[in-house]
């Protein structure tokens, strides 16, 4: 059975009613208006100051994902407890283990590698929705801890050229990366990594500089710079998508609660799929 046409048995059946296809509700904008995007085929970089919002919009991409039967989970979290309630439905969960993360980057893309191959055989560009194929959304948590505090340097190094190349040829094979970090330097995120991302969100930064370094140099003289959302704005951010212009927005907020409620529906939805006889 090929690459295009396997899944886990139990869901090589038609989606359910969310699909990984679909928009995800990021929240609303200024006008009260949804703010949807749609990460198929896309990547996300995340950025902002401890507290400002970044894991609120990391539990909301994770908690539509999760009540997806055509996507997979694969997370990674330094801190552990940050995504740590949706371990239940994780197929991958990587805590604070360099060598654990550099393991399961090295099998992300020789699944990347593997899906391509395919893909050149049926003389194709990338997956479909009708391929019953699952996306596997890739979500790192904090791309400074793996990528320059544990570890060696040559483990850092290795795991910034994975993450990159992930980034760079993941999408078309139906691999999102979905990256976050608080500390918003060029360090951390260079321009060879940043430009690779469709969609960037800034929640509030210490400075114009490093507003920019997330969203792209020039937006801060703009008008453009999340230094300008206020401490007490908690989840307030700018949406740069590929060729528009920032746009502020409210990210919804997941309490534990609500995790932990999304991941029982999630379980039993991913155990028992619609449409499965068993359900």
């Amino acid at each position: 059975m090929t690459i295009l046409n396997r899944r886990r048995t139990r869901r090589n059946r038609p989606a359910g009613p969310r699909s990984i296809y679909d928009p995800i509700s990021f929240g609303i904008d200024e006008n009260g208006d949804p703010v949807e995007v749609t990460l198929m085929y896309r990547n996300l970089l995340d950025g902002g100051e401890p507290g400002s919002g970044k894991s609120s919009l990391l539990n909301t991409i994770i908690g539509h994902a999760a009540l997806c039967t055509d996507a997979r989970l694969w997370l990674f979290d330094g801190k552990i407890v940050e995504l740590g309630l949706w371990r239940p439905v994780a197929d991958v969960f990587v805590g604070n283990s360099i060598g654990l993360a550099l393991d399961r980057l090295r099998e992300l893309q020789s699944e990347m590698d593997i899906r391509y191959t395919q893909l050149d055989a049926a003389g194709r560009r990338k997956i479909v929705q009708t391929d019953g194929l699952d996306v596997i959304l890739c979500v790192i948590d904090e791309l400074a801890y793996y990528s320059v505090t544990i570890g060696t340097k040559d483990e850092q190094e290795e795991f910034r050229t994975l993450v990159r190349d992930l980034v760079a040829r993941g999408r078309a094979a139906g691999i999102i990366v979905v990256a976050a970090t608080q500390r918003p330097s060029a360090d951390i995120i260079p321009t060879s990594l940043r430009d690779l991302f469709g969609y960037r969100v800034a929640f509030r930064c210490t400075t114009d500089s490093s507003s920019d370094i997330i969203l792209s140099v020039g937006w801060a003289k703009e008008g453009f710079s999340a230094k300008d959302i206020r401490p007490e704005d908690r989840g307030v951010g700018w949406l740069l998508a590929e060729g528009g212009i920032p746009r502020r927005f409210k990210a919804a907020y997941l309490t534990d609660a609500h995790i932990r409620a999304v991941v029982n529906v999630a379980r039993r939805l991913r155990d028992n799929p619609p449409g499965d006889p068993a359900a």
